[in-house]
């Protein structure tokens, strides 16, 4: 397609553009390389998906809680949860698919399980590996881009707290941290110098837009940093480097944390930023109000803190849109990330012509 008939489709409502060519337009999307875990993760994969096919979400493998820890516990396989949530955002499935590998047993031995969890934990015992299962669940859903755990070594996490206590494991440090009132300093992985996955790391080197988060600060975006050879890569990239702040501060894990605090906890263990986006819409009182028992508060951006610290700041209307959680909506998300990506990395040509051309959805 010639690049002038690209830009004749910017004239036509959107609803009206052929879906060929909004499937070449994914196809010619950028490259990103996106580091995380948990329920925030999912969520920017959900929207992300509508502007590029080239997709790598790579995920921490440190969650012991819940029934991902149940079966790490009692079969030795990495915890399935966050994968499974990652490949379900980015799956190209029926819905009847979608809510079988949702489904959770709420009786027997098997309560709270998720079929998801039980599917690749199936995988990885026919497989013999977690990356040959999590390369399999890729494939028979139909993943647009991958997911790929950041390594495949069992690994724990341990916090180091203001008042020089040591706590190890993700659920214990949660625990912990509400019990002592007291910040986290740092976190580390044990055992130490674990390798990351080398697809993991061709992806964050091949990337031209790589983004951290959102999600938990501690227990979801640094350990894949802590990840040897993740760190390096990071900072070797040229992409842009984007950090999705969370819409509020998180009970547990960073109560009373600035946004710049955020920032600053990222760099001192390891990563880069270029630029932050956050939310600038305001929380609804009666939603503000649901978060006052656990002290969590929104999370807005001090311009001087950033600017000390080298980090541009991009800020958009984010909040999910169901108004029963102060979440981020995916597409809004999504549209943002891309929008910040168009303004601080301009593509020139025709894939920046697609590029303007899917930024049209919101």
């Amino acid at each position: 397609m010639e690049q002038n008939d690209i830009r004749s489709w910017q004239e036509v409502p959107y609803e009206n553009i052929p879906p060929r060519i909004l499937r070449s337009a994914r196809t010619a999307g950028r490259r990103v390389a996106v580091i995380g875990g948990g329920t925030g993760l999912s969520t920017l994969l959900l929207g992300l998906k509508e502007y590029t096919e080239n997709i790598t979400a790579i995920v921490t493998v440190t969650d012991d809680g819940g029934s991902s820890g149940k079966l790490r516990r009692e079969f030795g396989m990495l915890p399935p949860g966050d994968i499974r949530n990652c490949i379900l955002a980015l799956a190209n499935t029926s819905t009847t698919m979608s809510r079988l590998l949702n489904y959770r047993f709420d009786s027997g031995s098997l309560e709270g399980q998720s079929f998801g969890n039980l599917f690749l934990l199936a995988l990885n015992n026919i497989c013999g590996s977690f990356e040959e299962a999590v390369s399999n669940m890729n494939r028979i859903l139909a993943v647009t881009g991958q997911v790929l755990p950041v390594c495949t070594q069992n690994v724990a996490l341990e916090a180091l707290f203001a008042d020089g206590s040591r706590v190890v494991g993700e659920t214990a440090i949660t625990s912990a941290k509400k019990d002592k009132n007291l910040d986290i300093q740092s976190v580390r992985l044990l055992p130490e110098g674990v390798t990351a996955l080398p697809q993991a790391l061709r992806a964050i080197r091949e990337a031209e837009l790589i983004v951290l988060g959102p999600g938990s600060l501690y227990t979801s975006i640094i350990p894949n940093l802590l990840v040897e050879g993740v760190s390096e890569a990071l900072h070797a990239s040229d992409a842009l480097k984007i950090y999705a702040l969370n819409v509020m501060t998180q009970d547990g894990e960073t109560e009373h944390y600035s946004a710049a605090d955020h920032a600053a906890a990222i760099l001192q263990h390891g990563g880069d930023i270029d630029v932050c986006l956050y939310n600038t819409q305001e929380i609804p009182d009666r939603l503000a109000a649901r978060y006052m028992p656990e002290g969590s508060e929104p999370l807005r951006p001090i311009p001087e803190d950033f600017r000390r610290m080298g980090i541009r700041l991009f800020g958009g209307d984010m909040l999910s849109r169901n108004g029963q959680l102060a979440r981020h909506d995916p597409l809004r998300l999504a549209y943002n990330v891309m929008l910040a990506a168009e303004t601080f990395a301009h593509r020139e040509g025709t894939l920046g012509d697609y590029d303007r051309l899917l930024l049209r959805q919101v």
